[in-house]
């Protein structure tokens, strides 16, 4: 597949060197060679005393190195110090000796290179001091050995069209084309260009199937630095103290830094093809999978939106809202808590009411029914994108274990020391996941942080803190959960990575998914575990009036607002997301990588030489060794991962979390294109047909998110309650009565010694009897305070909701996934297609051959070779299969 091209209006920008630069890179001193890869490393200029004989000492590294060590085992004394100060001239002769090691470690590590076929040339005389840098330039034989070893697959001379689809699809097609035309970024030519090449996994015995015309663009710089970046990861080598750069021209950055990274184009789509081809396809998959989550997300925005409108449509129709409301309502609530709070009157929990009506109506359970639906769609559509991006990219052969993963220098050192002990592993391992508890022990400390500050404001003279104090309570815990989740995210992300380390997984594709699943665990359950309890246990471990649960027998615990618990749920959720979204997913993502490249910008003394050389330019590797290194796409995705957990797995209770979703990633796209592009080194172009284990871990979120969802509408919300009454217990078959149907009585007699209110009366009045929401037997009842039969069937409504819910929903699911092809059928047609003709075209190689073969070898009296059928039953190929010899 051809990748676009430049745009004609980039090009005529530059100046004529910019733009031969852009187009073939930059070269050797020669300035025949390209280079194709930099590898920086620190420098410590030699002192005087060792300068004149600098160049003999690094004449012969291995015999100075074996003459060093059989010294030092004979026992001999070192060399004679300088004159001065014995102790600075210890400490200089250690220093001298630690860079000679590095020296001896660099050069060893080059000739491995050279060894490989990799041509070097070093350059520490740069105007960035302390750095040096070694250019890396691989050959055409080196190219076409690691091309057929890593299974590249290159186009081949055969050029073939790409069949359109016809009928009333092409035409819906095209009119869609038309009218997204607007939003296309300006990147490509010849949008009406169907033509492809026929692609091939490179081999040097078919190289006649190649276009080779031009040698030096047939490896684009992208393949040039993966094959580089392929050698070094086989080369052995001591630690040889060098950090691994990229090809250091950015050939396409212009072009993505207009098209892609830039928030003027935020209404565009993306040129995926460019970023694949700037980045590698792994990236790509990236970005693709972000655009199109984010272009999911806008139908879901329009439906939540809907549904909370409606419940601002009918609040004031609500029945339970109106009867709270009521200014006749003369119902005397029991205090919220023991000594500090006194009796309340129903009415004034109307603000929550009708709050939580926004969230908690009919038409929640259409909407976590279509977020379900939603999210089955979203994972069948990015499975087809999937697959076309992979017949587009040449990824439809290709298996990830044909990458060749080698060991990591980790487990090899591990190996060699045989310092794997699993009794010391294990132990260290229990000690890791204890910080487990951590996160449980804060939202503990959080509960009692609630219960006494409730019981503080309840004591307070100003009658406003008074009646606001749930509200106040509230906000503030929710604040001070969304600030340790984001000191704990960073904590988790670090004890991740050390337990991974601990296990010291064998190669570099082990390391990442061992090291994904525990950050996915660790931070999955600091962000929800504040939501899950307030969603599933606040408010059900209360007891009663006169029998409270007590923590450390002194703190009661919290009961839920009469509209219930799912408005604080949406407060925590919103909060937790937004704050996330804000503080973390973007200002931490703009300003952390800015302040690193400044500290490295200062550490380098640039300044110091800055004014001297303003007029000399900086090479582009020098450029580029102030950025970012980078840091992997774990950090994309598990924040993405998170956020998709905040829209399907709550969404009952906060329908705009897909709005806020939405708004977020259109800024995060581009946020990511311009850190990638702008702040962050090149990274190393790598190969992927999929996401990977990401893939997975929504599927997961997917599955829970229906059953979280059946148990929030169920047992958080007073959806089945309402029901209940509406069916079973109400005279008319209306709500009215709803709200004294779910209270129930209690004699202020009854209360405990000492958890009584200090004022026993409301308003004037002496209270006898106050209600509290539940459903118990009255205390003239012959068993008071027994739960009563409608608790039952309550409850029984309420297990059943569950189970019917979660099989519907499922089912569907899986209707929709069986409905819906993983391939499309145009790219199944073509990938057919391909190999029809990929056979033709070996069949007509092998008649060459035997044209070739029939002109030079003598036939026998009956006019036949001898040799053809041997020769065409060895040199027809397996078309489905993907090995071949290699030839070193």
């Amino acid at each position: 597949m051809h990748s676009p091209p430049l745009s004609p209006q980039l090009l005529n920008s530059l100046t004529p060197e910019e733009n031969t630069q852009c187009q073939h890179g930059l070269y050797f001193q020669d300035g025949e060679r390209r280079v194709d890869y930099i590898l920086t490393y620190h420098i410590k200029k030699p002192s005087s005393s060792r300068s004149n004989r600098q160049s003999s000492r690094f004449t012969d590294n291995a015999f100075t190195r074996s003459l060093r060590r059989g010294t030092a085992r004979l026992g001999r004394p070192p060399p004679p110090q300088p004159r001065g100060d014995p102790e600075v001239a210890s400490q200089d002769h250690s220093m001298d000796y630690h860079e000679d090691d590095k020296r001896y470690r660099r050069e060893e590590f080059e000739g491995n290179l050279r060894d490989m076929g990799l041509e070097l040339e070093k350059d520490e005389d740069t105007k960035t001091p302390g750095v040096g840098f070694v250019k890396i330039h691989a050959p055409w034989h080196v190219l076409c050995r690691e091309a057929e070893f890593m299974k590249l697959k290159m186009p081949t001379k055969k050029v073939y069209e790409v069949k359109q689809c016809s009928g009333v699809g092409a035409k819906i097609n095209t009119l869609v084309n038309k009218a997204t035309e607007p939003l296309h970024p300006n990147v490509e030519e010849n949008r009406g260009q169907h033509v492809k090449h026929l692609s091939y996994a490179f081999s040097r015995e078919k190289q006649h199937l190649f276009d080779l015309s031009d040698r030096d663009s047939f490896f684009d710089s992208k393949t040039r630095a993966s094959i580089v970046f392929e050698v070094l990861k086989r080369t052995k080598c001591t630690k040889a103290k060098y950090s691994m750069g990229n090809n250091p021209l950015r050939c396409l950055f212009q072009l993505l830094y207009e098209e892609w990274a830039s928030y003027s184009v935020f209404y565009k789509y993306q040129p995926i093809g460019l970023v694949r081809k700037y980045f590698g396809e792994k990236i790509g998959l990236y970005f693709a999978w972000l655009g199109l989550y984010t272009q999911m997300l806008i139908p879901a925005s329009l439906v939540g939106v809907i549904v909370f409108l409606y419940g601002c449509a009918t609040v004031d129709n609500n029945i339970p809202s109106m009867e709270i409301c009521h200014p006749r309502n003369n119902i005397t609530m029991c205090p919220l808590c023991d000594r500090a709070c006194n009796y309340w009157k129903l009415k004034e929990a109307c603000g929550t009411a009708r709050a939580s009506h926004l969230f908690d109506n009919p038409a929640t359970v259409f909407f976590s029914i279509f977020m379900a639906l939603w999210a089955a769609m979203f994972m069948e559509h990015w499975k087809r994108r999937q697959m076309r991006l992979n017949y587009e990219w040449d990824l439809t052969g290709f298996e990830e274990e044909e990458v060749s993963d080698h060991p990591r220098a980790e487990y090899e050192l591990c190996v060699m020391q045989k310092s794997l002990k699993k009794e010391h592993k294990t132990h260290k391992v229990l000690i890791a996941y204890s910080w487990i508890g951590v996160t449980f022990a804060i939202v503990f400390g959080v509960i009692l942080y609630r219960i006494s500050i409730t019981a503080a404001l309840h004591m307070s003279n100003n009658p406003t803190t008074r009646s606001n104090v749930r509200l106040m309570v509230k906000t503030t815990a929710a604040i001070i959960n969304l600030v340790v989740i984001l000191i704990l995210d960073e904590v988790y992300g670090a004890v991740a990575r050390w337990l991974t380390v601990l296990e010291v997984p064998k190669t570099d594709r082990s390391f990442e998914e061992r090291l994904i699943f525990k950050t996915f665990v660790l931070k999955f359950v600091n962000a929800f575990t504040p939501i899950i309890y307030i969603a599933f246990f606040r408010g059900r471990l209360v007891g009663r009036p006169g029998s409270y649960l007590y923590v450390f027998e002194s703190y009661r615990m919290e009961e839920c607002a009469h509209g219930g618990c799912l408005m604080e749920l949406c407060i925590q959720l919103s909060i937790t997301m937004l704050g996330k979204q804000l503080i973390q997913n973007n200002l931490f993502e703009i300003g952390i990588p800015k302040l690193k490249k400044l500290i490295r910008y200062i550490k380098s003394k640039r300044r110091s030489f800055q004014e001297e050389e303003r007029e000399k330019k900086l090479q582009r590797y020098e450029t580029d060794h102030f950025l970012e290194p980078f840091a992997g796409l774990t950090p994309e995705y598990m924040e993405m991962i998170i956020q998709f957990g905040f829209v399907t797995l709550f969404v009952a209770s906060f329908p705009l979390a897909p709005l806020f979703a939405l708004l977020n990633n259109i800024i995060e796209i581009r946020l990511d294109a311009k850190k990638f592009v702008a702040e962050l080194r090149r990274p190393v172009a790598a190969r992927a047909k999929d996401i990977g284990i990401w893939y997975n871990l929504l599927r997961g979120v997917a599955k829970v998110a229906v059953i979280i969802n059946a148990f929030v509408i169920s047992f958080t919300s007073d959806f089945i309650p309402r029901l209940v009454y509406q069916y079973m217990y109400s005279p008319d078959g209306s709500m009215h009565g709803f709200v004294n149907h779910t209270m129930s009585y209690f004699n202020v007699s009854d209360f405990q010694d000492g958890k009584e209110p200090m004022d026993p009366h409301h308003l004037g009045y002496q209270v006898e009897m106050c209600r509290y929401k539940d459903y118990r037997e009255p205390p003239w009842s012959n068993t008071p305070y027994v739960v009563s039969k409608e608790f039952w069937a309550v409850l029984a409504a309420r297990l059943a909701f569950v189970i019917v819910f979660q099989n519907v929903v499922m089912l569907m699911s899986d209707i929709v996934d069986w409905l819906i092809p993983d391939i499309p059928k145009d790219i199944s047609l073509q990938i057919h297609k391909e190999k029809i003709l990929m056979v033709e075209l070996f069949m007509k190689e092998e008649q060459g051959k035997m044209q070739f073969i029939d002109s030079m070898t003598p036939c026998d009296g009956k006019g036949r070779n001898n040799h053809a059928p041997i020769a065409r039953s060895r040199s027809i190929p397996h078309t489905h299969s993907h090995t071949h010899a290699n030839n070193f």
